[in-house]
C-alpha cells in the first residue's frame, strides 16, 4: 500500500563527496599529519559521517552551539566521528565544535564572525612562532 510504487530506489553507496566538500570535510586521512594546509598549525582530526572524508577542528575549541553559525556547528558522536549539524537548531546548553577553516588566518573567512576575529589573530600568531616569522608590524615599526 502507499506510494512506493512511484519512488526511486536509493543508490547502494551513496556519493558523498560533494555534501563533504561543503561541510569542509576535506582533511588528509591518516597516516598524513592532521596540520593545516594553509597555516601548518596541528588540528584534531576527525572521521566524518560521510565514509572515506575527514575534518579538521580547532583543538581545544567547545563553544555553545547558538554562537556558532548554523552548518558550522560540529558534534562528535559517541563512535568518534564528527558530524555536521548543518541548520538543526541546538539544544539550550548544547555545545558544539567549529571546524578549522572558520579560524584559519591564512583562509579567507566565509562569514565575519566577531568572536572567531580573535581566534583567527591568535592562529596568526601561532603560525608565526612556528616558523619563527617576524610580526609585519615589527618589521614596519623597525624600518
Amino acid at each position: 500500500m502507499g506510494d512506493t510504487e512511484n519512488t526511486a530506489e536509493r543508490p547502494d553507496r551513496p556519493d558523498y563527496a560533494l555534501q563533504a566538500a561543503l561541510e569542509g570535510a576535506t582533511a588528509p586521512p591518516p597516516p598524513a599529519p592532521p596540520d593545516c594546509p594553509h597555516c601548518a598549525l596541528p588540528q584534531a582530526r576527525y572521521p566524518a559521517l560521510h565514509e572515506g572524508h575527514w575534518v579538521l577542528l580547532e583543538p581545544r575549541i567547545v563553544v555553545p552551539a547558538h554562537t556558532a553559525p548554523p552548518r558550522r556547528r560540529w558534534i562528535i558522536t559517541s563512535d568518534g566521528k564528527a558530524m555536521n549539524l548543518w541548520d538543526a537548531e541546538p539544544a539550550p546548553g548544547a555545545r558544539c565544535r567549529i571546524a578549522h577553516r572558520m579560524a584559519c588566518p591564512y583562509v579567507e573567512p566565509e562569514e565575519p564572525w566577531s568572536w572567531t576575529t580573535m581566534l583567527r589573530q591568535e592562529n596568526e600568531r601561532r603560525a608565526q612562532r612556528l616558523f619563527n616569522l617576524p610580526d609585519d608590524r615589527y618589521l614596519s615599526d623597525t624600518g
